[in-house]
C-alpha cells in the first residue's frame, strides 16, 4: 500500500498497488485472498462534497468531479495523510505484495477509497492517536457521534494515564504543562474554583467538566448551583412542603424532652462544667447543621464520650492550678478552647477532602475504647448515685476508673439511704421503658412517642419539692446559672488561653475522630433522607464541614463538642423527622428553655440525671459481647488482643493512655500488614497449559514446571513492601515456600531456578524505591546467569512500564522480548531459550511474539 494518495489517485506506486489480488503477493496471503473483495474491509474517508459510500461503492460518477484538477488547500482540498494526521499501512507493509486495478473501483475523486494490504494496517489507521485532532474532534465544530461536540478542555474523565479515554488529552489542545498545573489545581480545590464561585471567574478560558456539563443541559445559574449543593438549606428549602411541619415539630419536641436534661447532666457529672453549657450544645449546634449538614435526618449534640474527654482535660487544669474548683467561668472557658479545636480539626479535614478518615480507626479499636469509657462512665456516676460525692471530692476525684471501684466498696456503707433509692429507682424505670419501647416499637411505633425519661425528671422533680427530701440530704440541681450573660461569646483565641491549649489539643483531636466516627454511622445508617421528604446529597466532606463549622460556633459560647448520634437520629426518624428543620426546631425550643425554665430545674435531683448517664453508659457497653462472640467465632485473636488491650489500659489507667495504647496498636498492626510483601509462588493445574494458582495452598495438586520459578506480585510495590521482597523470594529460591523457617537447608537445588518469571498483573503502581529494588533483585539473577520473564505488565501509558524503562530493567532483563503476555508465554520463551543456536532460527517462526505493551 502506499504511504499517500491524493484525490487524483497519483500515488508513489501505480494504481495496481490497490488492489487485494496480486500475481506476486505473498504465499501467505494470496492463498485465502477471494477473487472477488467484498470490499467490507475498504476505509472510505469522505471530504466535504464527496459523494455518499453508497455511491462510491457502487461506482457511480458524481457531478462536476475533475479528476485532474489538484487542490491541496482551501475549503474543498482532499484529506491528505500526512496533512490531516491519518497513517494508513506503511510502505513496507505494500512492498510485500503487489495490486491490480481489475477488481476494485478506482477512488472518488472527492475523497479517499482505501484499502488496506493487511489486517494491521486497518488497526493502525483507526487507532492512531491523532485521529480525534485530525477528524476536529475537540473542536466547537466537530460534528462526529453523540457526543459531539467536545469542549475544548484539558481534564479527561478518565485516568490520567489514558491518552484516548473519554475526554482524553490529544494534540491541539491545552500544553501539557499548564495542563498539568490546572490538574494539580482542580484535584485539590475542585471544580469551585474552576468555575469561577471562590474567585475563578467566567473569563478563564479553560471548562471545567462540570461546568460544561451544566451549560450542555441548559443550566443557566451555575453559582446558585454550586451554593445549593455546598449551603444545603438552599436545597432543601424549595423541597420543604407544609405537611412536613407536623412532624419535625412533634420529633424536635420529642427529642427535647429527652435529651435537655441529658445535655445538663453531661454539663454537671462529666464535663465538670455549669450545667447551662450543656444547653448550648443543643441550642447552637443543631441550628447549623440544620443549614449546612447533608443527612436531613441528623440530630447533633453533646456525647458521652465527648464530654467526658473535655471534662478529663478540666480536671487536669483543676489539679495542675490553673483553674479552680467553683472557678465555672475558666473552667467553661476551657471546654470552649477544647470545642473550638475539635470543630477547626474537623473543618479543615473537610476542606482538604478527608472525608474517608472515617476508615482510619478499625472496629476493634472502637468497641475496645467506647467499651471502656461506658464503664468509666458507669463507675463515675455511681459516686454521686449513692450519695458519696463530698467523700470522693477529697481522696479520688482525680483517681482512676480502678481507685474509684476500690473507694465505692470501701464506703459502701456511708451510702445515703434516699439518694440510693431515687437514683436505682429512676435507673431501673428508665431501662424497663427503653426494653419495652425496643419490644413494642416494630409492631406499635407509636410507643417512640413516649416520652419516658422527660416523665421521670418531672415526677422526680416534684415529689423532691413535694416531700421535701432536699431537706432530707438528696442533692439537687440548684440554680442553673451561666457564666455571665447567657449566650455570650467568649473568643477562645487568646494569649491568655495558650495555657490550656496544651491539654486540649490532643483530646481535640480524639474528640473529632470519634464524632465524626459516630456521626458518620449515623449519616450512613440514615442515607440521603426519607422518600417522603426533602431529598439530599450525603457527602462526608460536606458533613465535615457542617460539623466542624458547628463545633467551632459552639466553642464560641463555651459549649460542649456536639456531634451526631446514632439513637438520637432514630428517635427523630422514628417520630415524624423528614427534614433539617427538626434540628432547627430543636434549636428554638432549646433556646426557649434556656431562657425561660431555668427555674423550674432547681429540684430536679442529681442523682436522677446520673441515672440517665447512667443509661447511655450501659448502651455503650452492650454492643461489646456480640463483638467479641464473633471474633472468637473466626478466632481474630489480634482483633481481641487489640478491643482488650485499648480497654484494660483505659479502665486500670486514664483515658489518655488508652488512647495512646490504642493508637500504638493500631499503626503497629497497620505497619506490619503494609511492609510485608505477599509473593506467591505458582504452580499449573494439571491437564491445562495456561491456568495457574497459588502453590501454597494445594501443592499436592499441582504440578511445578521443571527448572523454572514461578513467582506471582499480587499488589503494587512501594519502599514500604519492597524492603523484605529479597528475604521473602530467597525463601522460595531455597525451600519453594515462603512459610518455612529461615533455619532450614536449602531444600530447592539451584538448576530449579534458570528459569524466573514475574507476574506483575496486580502490580498497578510502583515508586522509585520499589524499582530501585527489583533492578537489584533482576541483577542479581542475571549475574547467576538466571534468566529473568515478566508477563502481565500494564501498558506502556502507566507509570509502572515507564519506571520500568528508565531504571533500567528491561535493558537488563534482555530488552521487550522477556516481556509477555501471559505465564504461558513465557513458559515458550523459557524454552527456547533453551534451543541450541542451530535451532534457534528455524524456531523462530513459531515463537510467540513479545508483549505489544501498547
Amino acid at each position: 500500500m502506499s504511504s499517500k494518495k491524493d484525490v487524483q489517485g497519483e500515488s508513489s506506486s501505480s494504481p495496481a498497488s490497490h488492489s487485494r489480488n496480486s500475481s506476486t503477493a505473498s504465499a501467505r496471503h494470496s492463498a485465502y485472498a477471494p477473487t472477488h473483495p467484498s470490499q467490507l474491509r475498504e476505509v472510505y474517508v469522505p471530504s466535504e462534497g464527496s459523494a455518499s459510500p453508497d455511491e462510491t461503492m457502487h461506482r457511480r460518477p458524481f457531478e462536476g468531479d475533475e479528476p485532474n484538477a489538484e487542490s491541496s488547500s482551501g475549503p474543498n482540498r482532499d484529506l491528505e495523510f500526512s496533512i490531516d494526521g491519518i497513517v494508513p499501512a506503511s510502505d513496507h507493509a505494500s512492498a510485500h505484495s503487489e495490486h491490480s486495478d481489475d477488481d476494485i473501483a478506482p477512488p472518488h475523486p472527492s475523497g479517499i477509497l482505501e484499502t488496506d494490504a493487511e489486517h494491521s494496517a486497518h488497526a493502525r489507521l483507526l487507532n492512531h492517536q491523532n485521529w480525534d485532532a485530525a477528524s476536529g474532534c475537540g473542536s466547537e465544530n466537530c460534528n462526529h457521534g453523540t457526543l459531539s461536540p467536545r469542549p475544548w478542555i484539558h481534564r479527561s474523565y478518565g485516568s490520567f494515564a489514558s491518552d484516548h479515554g473519554f475526554g482524553g488529552r490529544h494534540s491541539g489542545s491545552v500544553a501539557s504543562g499548564a495542563a498539568e498545573n490546572a490538574d494539580e489545581t482542580h484535584a485539590l480545590l475542585g471544580d469551585t474554583v474552576t468555575d469561577g464561585i471562590l474567585g475563578g471567574g467566567n473569563g478563564t478560558k479553560k471548562m471545567s467538566t462540570t461546568r460544561y456539563l451544566a451549560t450542555l443541559h441548559g443550566i443557566k445559574n451555575q453559582r446558585l448551583m454550586y451554593l445549593a449543593y455546598y449551603i444545603p438549606i438552599i436545597n432543601w428549602a424549595g423541597q420543604y412542603k407544609w405537611r412536613y411541619l407536623k412532624g419535625d415539630f412533634i420529633a424536635a419536641l420529642t427529642m427535647a424532652s429527652f435529651y435537655i436534661p441529658m445535655a445538663l447532666s453531661y454539663a454537671s457529672n462529666l464535663g465538670h462544667l455549669p450545667p447551662i453549657n450543656g444547653l448550648y450544645s443543643f441550642a447552637i449546634n443543631p441550628l447549623i447543621y440544620g443549614i449546612l449538614g447533608s443527612c436531613p435526618q441528623m440530630i447533633v449534640g453533646p456525647e458521652a464520650a465527648g464530654s467526658l474527654l473535655t471534662g478529663e482535660v478540666v480536671r487536669e487544669n483543676i489539679k495542675k492550678g490553673t483553674a479552680g474548683d467553683d472557678d465555672g467561668m475558666r473552667q467553661a472557658e476551657i471546654a470552649g478552647i477544647v470545642t473550638c479545636m475539635a470543630g477547626a480539626f474537623i473543618f479543615l479535614a473537610g476542606t482538604f477532602r478527608l472525608g474517608f478518615l472515617d476508615n482510619v480507626l478499625s472496629r476493634p479499636f472502637l468497641r475496645g475504647f467506647i467499651s471502656a469509657i461506658g464503664v468509666v462512665i458507669f463507675v463515675d456516676q455511681l459516686i454521686p448515685e449513692m450519695g458519696l460525692a463530698r467523700l470522693a471530692a477529697d481522696q479520688v476525684a482525680h483517681g482512676s476508673c480502678l481507685d474509684k471501684v476500690i473507694f465505692l466498696f470501701r464506703n459502701i456503707g456511708n451510702a445515703h439511704g434516699l439518694t440510693c433509692a431515687v437514683s436505682f429507682g429512676a435507673f431501673a424505670i428508665i431501662m424497663f421503658f427503653r426494653e419495652l419501647k425496643m419490644r413494642l416499637q416494630p409492631r406499635y411505633p407509636s410507643v417512640a412517642y413516649v416520652p419516658d425519661r422527660f416523665v421521670v425528671v418531672v415526677m422526680s422533680a416534684i415529689f423532691t419539692w413535694q416531700f421535701g427530701w432536699e431537706e432530707r440530704g438528696l442533692a439537687v440541681l440548684g440554680d442553673v446559672r451561666s457564666s455571665g450573660k447567657l449566650f455570650a461569646v467568649h473568643f477562645p483565641v487568646d494569649t491568655s488561653h495558650l495555657k490550656y491549649a496544651g491539654d486540649a489539643v490532643n483530646t481535640a483531636l480524639i474528640i473529632a475522630l470519634l464524632g465524626f466516627f459516630e456521626s458518620s454511622v449515623a449519616a450512613k445508617s440514615l442515607g440521603s433522607g426519607s422518600n417522603d421528604g426533602v431529598q439530599m446529597q450525603l457527602s462526608a466532606n460536606r458533613e465535615l464541614i457542617a460539623l466542624g463549622t458547628a463545633n467551632m460556633t459552639g466553642g464560641l459560647f463555651m459549649a460542649l463538642p456536639a456531634f451526631g448520634g446514632y439513637g438520637r437520629s432514630k428517635v427523630n426518624a422514628s417520630t415524624g423527622g423528614t427534614t433539617p428543620m427538626s434540628s432547627i426546631f430543636l434549636s428554638l425550643i432549646t433556646i426557649l428553655c434556656t431562657c425561660f425554665m431555668l427555674p423550674y430545674f432547681y429540684f430536679l435531683p442529681k442523682g436522677v440525671l446520673c441515672s440517665m448517664v447512667s443509661v447511655v453508659a450501659y448502651s455503650l457497653v452492650e454492643e461489646a459481647p456480640h463483638d467479641i462472640k464473633f471474633f472468637w467465632r473466626i478466632k481474630g485473636w489480634s482483633e481481641m488482643s487489640l478491643m482488650f488491650g485499648i480497654f484494660l489500659a483505659t479502665v486500670f489507667w486514664d483515658l489518655k493512655r488508652g488512647i495512646a495504647v490504642g493508637i500504638g496498636l493500631s499503626v503497629l498492626r497497620l505497619i506490619r500488614h503494609s511492609t510485608r510483601p505477599r509473593i506467591q509462588i505458582l504452580g499449573r493445574v494439571p491437564g491445562t497449559t495456561d491456568n495457574f494458582v497459588n502453590a501454597e495452598l494445594d501443592s499436592e495438586n499441582i504440578e511445578f514446571i521443571e527448572g523454572c520459578l514461578i513467582v506471582k506480585i499480587p499488589e503494587p510495590l512501594t519502599f514500604a513492601n519492597t524492603g523484605d521482597l529479597k528475604n521473602r523470594l530467597k525463601r522460595l529460591e531455597y525451600h519453594g515456600t515462603g512459610a518455612a523457617h529461615p533455619a532450614l537447608p536449602r531444600v530447592r537445588r539451584q538448576e530449579h531456578n534458570q528459569n524466573i518469571i514475574f507476574d506483575v498483573h496486580g502490580v498497578t503502581s510502583l515508586d522509585g524505591a520499589g524499582a530501585q529494588v527489583l533492578y537489584e533483585i533482576v541483577e542479581s539473577y542475571t549475574k547467576r546467569d538466571v534468566k529473568v520473564f515478566f508477563c502481565r505488565v500494564p501498558g506502556r501509558q502507566s507509570n509502572v512500564w515507564g519506571l520500568f524503562e528508565a531504571s533500567g530493567i528491561v535493558e537488563i532483563c534482555g530488552g521487550e522480548g522477556h516481556f509477555v503476555k501471559s505465564v504461558e508465554a513465557a513458559l515458550r520463551m523459557t524454552e527456547l531459550e533453551r534451543m541450541p543456536d542451530e535451532f534457534a532460527s528455524s524456531a523462530g517462526s513459531s515463537r510467540m511474539e513479545p508483549r505489544d505493551i501498547s
